[in-house]
């Protein structure tokens, strides 16, 4: 009986069965076929047509690939006849320089690296590995017409490029000084350099005045028995400095002649702290007060600001003028506008006296503070949000910080327990160098007008001269066509516009030249 499931036969059912015959028999005759010497080179010919290219025409097959002779079976792992299969071929064809092997190779080490295995390789358990695995990133040139790593200094396809070494900062100091009756006191400020390469310091009752370029000793003045120096600070401009006296008084001395042009009075304790701000002197005391100055009206002070509870150790103007940091003994770090009378800005963190404060000269609105024993902390702020950005614990006292006026890094000198100098980079903070040398604390420190040198003062009554920051300025010349600035390839070049060399090193470029395909940067 009939299956009902069945459909009726129809004409094209007899042609699929023939078809499938044909194609069995084939099949059958392939594999039953002798190994004639015409019919293996014919095999070898289809199986190995990468290596095989038909004088008269290309072979194509009946599969999805259209030529296997522009086919790359390693891409797919795909493991190739071997060489004995291939005995038939043409020896001289393997060799062509349009051979993919090599470009494939060189195109695997410029993008991957020249330890990336083979494909070939993949299949031994040991040399199994992830072509992505994590590798550190490194620099090339951007002047560089390979898109890929190529340097015709390296191997072919691998660059060879390394990443910028950290800059080596000397561990000793250049020059040491001798500085009888330095006091060893954390809330005083005795070591200054004006912008005219001159060192003030106070020793006892007396400044001297040490000029970097001739080495020659000044003594500007003699306070008396009665009286001390607590600090000294140079104006931003000409040869004024201020003297802070252990009677409460603020002396301002022309250095150029050795001349006190005035004494102003306001505190009743002694002057610890001094900050000038273009005419405007500020001063902070142990009275917990800090008076405004201007040396160019009649009164000693024309506005006092109050709000610490203990002595007013440290005290920084912005570098726009427009904010003043104080420190105090409180354990406060307050910030006042130029017309407050109360702090506009609190902060409470540090859990001991705030003597070192210092303003980035490369963002606005960014300070650092640093705390005493019981804090050893450095804490960073942003003035203009209000906000605490980070913190870090140094496991010593800090008694300074200064920002380098060339790179973004600044310095920190410690006291309890490792007396020791340290230069970080911001905002990483990573150690570029630690300085050791001093045997007591490193209470005072100041910055040379370059911005290259700093000096050190400590207890042990020594002055240390360090080299710890580049140079401020270095002159290149690069081509408007590989020079970078910003996002932009060209742009109207104006002052402090941010450019970016082949180094990686962020300036800012204060003057340039422009001449015919390039321009002239002093930056």
């Amino acid at each position: 009986m009939a299956d009902p499931t069945m459909s009726p036969p129809t004409q094209s059912q007899p042609n699929v069965a023939a078809s499938t015959t044909l194609r069995r028999q084939h099949h059958l005759n392939l594999e039953n076929l002798a190994p004639s010497p015409s019919s293996s080179e014919h095999v070898n010919r289809l199986v190995n047509s990468n290596h095989y290219i038909s004088p008269s025409r290309p072979i194509y097959s009946d599969r999805f690939i259209p030529c296997r002779s522009s086919s790359n079976f390693a891409l797919f792992n795909i493991s190739m006849p071997s060489q004995s299969e291939t005995a038939g071929s043409s020896p001289g064809d393997g060799g062509k320089e349009d051979n993919p092997s090599a470009y494939a190779a060189l195109l695997r080490n410029a993008l991957f690296g020249p330890q990336t295995p083979d494909k070939k390789d993949w299949g031994t358990g040991a040399a199994r590995r992830n072509i992505f695995r994590y590798k550190t990133e490194t620099r090339q040139s951007m002047h560089s017409p390979f898109p890929f790593g190529f340097d015709g200094l390296s191997g072919p396809g691998v660059s060879n490029v390394a990443i910028k070494a950290p800059r080596k900062v000397s561990r000793s100091p250049y020059k040491v000084l001798d500085a009888p009756a330095l006091h060893d006191d954390f809330y005083l400020n005795l070591v200054d350099w004006s912008s005219h390469n001159v060192l003030a310091v106070g020793l006892g009752t007396c400044v001297y005045l040490w000029n970097a370029c001739s080495s020659k000793v000044t003594k500007l003045c003699d306070l008396g028995n009665d009286d001390g120096v607590c600090s000294v600070g140079w104006a931003h401009r000409g040869t004024h400095l201020a003297v802070g006296t252990s009677n409460g008084k603020v002396q301002i001395w022309d250095a150029s002649c050795c001349k006190r042009i005035r004494a102003m009075e306001g505190h009743r304790l002694r002057v610890g702290a001094l900050a000038w701000s273009s005419s405007m002197l500020s001063s902070g005391s142990r009275d917990k007060s800090i008076l405004q100055r201007d040396i160019r009206a009649q009164e000693d002070f024309v506005g006092k600001l109050s709000g610490h509870k203990s002595e007013v150790c440290g005290l920084k103007w912005s570098y726009d003028n427009r904010e003043l940091a104080s420190g105090g003994n409180d354990n406060r770090l307050f910030v006042w506008n130029q017309h407050s009378t109360q702090p506009v800005l609190k902060y409470c963190e540090h859990t001991a006296a705030v003597k070192a404060i210092a303003w980035s000269p490369h963002l606005h609105g960014l300070l650092a503070s640093g705390g005493g024993t019981a804090d050893r902390c450095i804490r960073f702020w942003n003035t203009t949000t209000n906000s605490h950005l980070s913190c870090m614990d140094t496991g010593s006292q800090v008694c300074n910080l200064v920002w380098s006026k060339n790179v973004n890094e600044l310095v920190s000198t410690h006291g309890y327990s490792q007396n020791q100098i340290i230069v970080w980079r911001y905002p990483t903070m990573s150690k570029l160098a630690t300085l050791t040398g001093h045997t007591f604390r490193v209470l005072y420190l100041a910055i040379s007008p370059d911005g290259q040198t700093i000096v050190t003062g400590a207890g042990d009554e020594t002055l240390r001269f360090w080299n710890v920051f580049p140079s401020p300025k270095s002159q290149v010349i690069v081509s408007l066509n590989d020079l970078r600035i910003g996002k932009t390839q060209r742009v109207k070049l104006e002052h402090h516009l941010s450019v970016e060399l082949q180094s990686g090193d962020s300036f800012s470029c204060v003057a340039f030249r422009e001449f015919p395909g390039c321009a002239y940067f002093v930056i």
